[in-house]
């Protein structure tokens, strides 16, 4: 009997059954090993030694496959076709040589398939390999990086930046992107221009058709700036007479899109299905892990000969042959840095279509989309008919020309089955070039029904979105298909950016971060250096680079930045990143008064300050004036509006106090009189607090408000607002309200239900809120503290943390552990009521431990490999 190690118990099952008994197929679940988040796990002073942490769900891993191996004929690691699964296989191998688990004799080979089929794992059985040390030293390099990076600027950050998290060496490239983007928004000057537009009619049909020229001089999108000049065009028009002086009919072609890769299947599943990049993995490993389709994590755009082939088949079965091209097409990656090592995201069974699939919703919608996409691709170009006919407006002593343009589809090729891209840009041209028209010939002479003229104004550029933000970071050669949506999610993770809808949002954190690496750290926030890092690392992936050496020649550099800003005083930090963000924070003001003069006080000057939770406005006659703002307000202007002194919103009938409306480092708020300890409330969020009322202030100084006494308990209920949101509270325990009005309005009984709903649930400990969340392919894990302690959660599996780790302390890679031994045991009572114990002096400590993320992690004990029992 053979031992194959694959990396999820999904896939161990199904290969399990494809490779029959003379096989036992057992799962890692993950990395079985990793850097432990403490100082000296990678020693530069020691040519780049490693230390490696198991964890103690891994060693239980470990122990199994090693349990396995002792009467076994050979060792297969099947883990996935790519660095990481490369590097798992390395780390699995190496822990075994290590504990001696495996016999001199006990032969070891790697194998790799592209896609969990039957004929796919039988063939890659037939082909196995030694372990590719280029691609283990690559992942080497690139862990090495990235915790040098991350373990030697985070600390600076937190020292001359409180409130900042971390600093990485992709995340913060990514966070330059959205913050740049931003700024650039800000700086932008909207320009005014008017379009003029005639609708026409020939044979009974109406078409439009735009000024084009005028007395000889083509007229651009901006040449019409006022709406005087469009009004004297649009009179032109109207008093001339219309010939059609020329028609250009020219046939073009549109080609299919090449095959998905993980960028482009991400962003197409976001602008055609609304999925966010992490929920499209999520979708895609379980496609993959079913058999569905081939491995999800590429940058390559070719298929497999037998893909092609089983392509061109389901076209001519379900399509017929007049939308075959003659030969196969054959695509080649253009993306920056492409790694070609599988091939691109394709089903496994073309004939297997989405609607005849047992699949769920969102299931069925991605594999469709793959589907589809994969068939277009090899199908024939679309056929369209182009249009353009001039107009010549006849007016005495004038020059007027419209133009027309429309097209028709003559043979929809790859359209029939696969549209094309949604676009954001330039709509006008899309719509234009959609236009279907009349039958014109030279000469024709159209009659006028109207001419339309309207003003717009030229728009920023558009925030990025997730999809757009990882197309940038692929043309920009930033990171890898397996990176994109968890380095995403970090960014959100640590409210370095935000999502309004779609768009990513940077928050104040996030650009003041962005703004000290580019001025202390200039050469590290660069896209061509990251990119030039991903380059070096394909370079060693292939063999042509030692790692090491890469290592040697980052870390001399890096260090010597580090140096130069350690001594750096705190007040100096800030005289940069005033002077750095001084136009984004200090907008020019219309009247040309000094920006920086503090609308409280008057004379004061208002600068960057930092305090414990982050970056604020703070005027320079503190503690005299206590004048504070948010960034985010001082960039949109709000500081130039604020009126001299505190806004007086009127006087408490109840207290005689007068009821002020402040602006402090954490947003508006009210504050009722002036006293020592005065009482004060935070605006809710979506309230505005230009349109805020006396009312409405003291309604939320009325807060937290006795609702009445529970009839069970005797106990008081209380209505408040809290940092997560409106709530009711009842002798210790709260019970969220679903909207911010319901704070004030609501009743006993309903408070009663929502209390009782809340114990109901007792452990469903879904609506906790999370300490931290990661990024999974079979969904994402959750560490929070519920009823019965903190636990980790993955969809409808909740495991306990065990009462020796802190739960902010815990990894994905027990996160992971925890859920898979959960799902072994059954989730049988007896363990559960043991952990309900400690549970209790766990979420005593909820609120400390809610604030864990913005601290450095505690140290972990490091377990070597040579500690681990089997």
């Amino acid at each position: 009997m053979k031992v194959v190690v694959v990396e999820s118990p999904a896939k161990a099952k199904t290969i399990n059954k494809y490779l029959g008994s003379g096989y036992e197929v057992l799962a890692s679940f993950g990395h079985v090993r990793d850097l432990p988040a403490k100082d000296g796990s990678v020693r530069p002073d020691e040519d780049f030694a490693m230390s490696w942490e198991v964890d103690t769900a891994s060693r239980k891993r470990l122990a199994d496959i090693a349990s396995a191996l002792k009467g076994a004929d050979g060792l297969i690691l099947a883990t996935d076709p790519d660095r990481e699964g490369e590097a798992i296989s390395w780390h699995v191998l190496d822990v075994l040589r290590q504990k001696k688990a495996l016999k001199k004799d006990t032969p070891v080979q790697r194998v790799v398939f592209n896609a969990i089929t039957k004929d796919a794992v039988t063939a890659a059985m037939a082909r196995p390999r030694e372990i590719d040390m280029p691609l283990v030293d690559a992942y080497l390099a690139r862990r090495a990086l990235d915790y040098l990076v991350g373990f030697t600027l985070s600390p600076i950050l937190w020292r001359k930046l409180p409130g900042s998290r971390s600093a990485g060496r992709v995340q913060s490239v990514a966070l330059r992107l959205v913050s740049d983007r931003e700024g650039e928004i800000e700086k932008f000057k909207p320009d005014e221009y008017w379009s003029v537009e005639a609708k026409l009619t020939q044979s009974g049909k109406s078409f439009l058709a735009r000024l084009f020229s005028v007395d000889g001089k083509k007229t651009d999108k901006l040449d019409i700036k006022t709406g005087e000049n469009a009004a004297e065009l649009k009179k032109l028009i109207e008093a001339g007479q219309f010939n059609v002086s020329s028609v250009e009919k020219k046939p073009t072609k549109r080609n299919p899109y090449a095959p998905f890769t993980t960028s482009s299947l991400q962003q197409d599943a976001s602008s055609r299905l609304g999925l966010s990049p992490s929920r499209t993995m999520q979708i895609a490993q379980r496609l993959y892990e079913d058999g569905l389709i081939t491995y999800m994590r590429t940058d390559a755009v070719q298929m497999a000969p037998e893909g092609i082939a089983m392509a061109r088949s389901v076209i001519g079965k379900y399509f017929g042959e007049e939308y075959l091209p003659e030969k196969a097409r054959i695509y080649q990656t253009k993306a920056k840095n492409a790694q070609e090592a599988h091939e691109a995201i394709r089903p496994t069974d073309m004939f297997k279509r989405p609607e005849n699939l047992n699949l769920d919703p969102d299931q069925a919608k991605l594999y469709g989309l793959i589907w589809r996409r994969t068939l277009a691709s090899q199908m024939k170009s679309a056929e369209i008919d182009r249009t353009t006919v001039d107009i010549a407006v006849n007016v005495p002593g004038r020059s007027v020309e419209l133009r027309a343009v429309g097209s028709v589809v003559t043979f929809p090729g790859f359209l029939k089955l696969y549209g094309v891209e949604v676009k954001s840009d330039e709509p006008d041209d899309e719509d234009e070039e959609s236009r279907e028209l009349p039958p014109l010939a030279v000469g024709d002479k159209p009659s006028l029904q109207q001419v339309d003229i309207e003003q717009h104004f030229t728009q920023p550029p558009s925030r990025y979105t997730e999809a757009s933000l990882i197309k940038k970071m692929e043309e920009l050669g930033i990171g890898r298909p397996s990176t994109y949506a968890a380095t995403l999610t970090t960014l959100k993770d640590r409210d370095y950016v935000r999502l309004e809808g779609k768009a990513l949002h940077p928050e104040d954190r996030g650009r003041i971060v962005t703004a000290f690496l580019e001025s202390f750290f200039t050469r590290y926030v660069e896209y061509g250096f990251t990119a030039g890092l991903e380059e070096q690392l394909d370079e060693i992936s292939a063999g042509d680079l030692d790692y090491k050496q890469v290592l040697r020649d980052f870390w001399k550099d890096f260090t010597a930045a580090t140096d130069e800003i350690k001594d750096l005083r705190v007040s100096e930090v800030l005289d940069a990143l005033n002077e750095m963000l001084a136009s984004r924070i200090f907008p020019p003001r219309e009247d040309g008064s000094d920006p920086r003069r503090c609308p409280t006080c008057g004379t004061g000057q208002l600068s960057l300050k930092l305090g414990k939770f982050g970056a604020f406005i703070g005027c320079s006659n503190y503690p005299e004036c206590k004048h504070t703002m948010q960034l985010s307000d001082a960039a949109s202007g709000q500081s130039s509006e604020a009126a001299s002194g505190d806004g007086i919103l009127g006087t408490d009938p109840a207290s005689g106090e007068q009821v002020f409306l402040k602006s402090g480092r954490f947003g508006p708020y009210v504050q009722l009189g002036e006293g020592s300890e005065p009482k004060r409330s935070s605006l809710p969020k979506g309230w505005d607090s230009a349109a805020l009322t006396l009312e409405g202030a003291l309604k939320l100084l009325s807060l937290p408000r006795e609702v009445g006494l529970h009839p069970e308990t005797g106990l008081p209920i209380s209505a408040g607002l809290g940092r997560y949101g409106p709530f009711v509270l009842h002798d210790g325990k709260y019970a969220n309200l679903p909207d911010v009005e319901e704070v004030f309005t609501v009743g006993l009984n309903r408070a009663v239900d929502l209390i009782a709903q809340k114990a109901a649930g007792g452990f469903q400990r879904a609506g906790a809120s999370a300490i931290k969340t990661f990024e999974h392919d079979d969904g994402p894990i959750k560490i929070a503290i519920g009823r019965f302690g903190p636990y980790a959660n993955q969809g409808k599996v909740y495991a306990n943390i065990p009462k020796d780790t802190k739960p902010e302390n815990v990894t994905l890679e027990q996160a992971i552990a925890l859920i898979a031994a959960k799902i072994e045991a059954g989730g049988g009572k007896k363990k559960a009521a043991a952990k309900k114990a400690p549970a209790k002096k766990a979420a005593a400590k909820k609120p400390a431990a809610k604030k864990a993320p913005a601290k450095k992690a505690a140290p972990k004990k490091t377990v070597k490999a040579e500690d681990v029992p089997f």
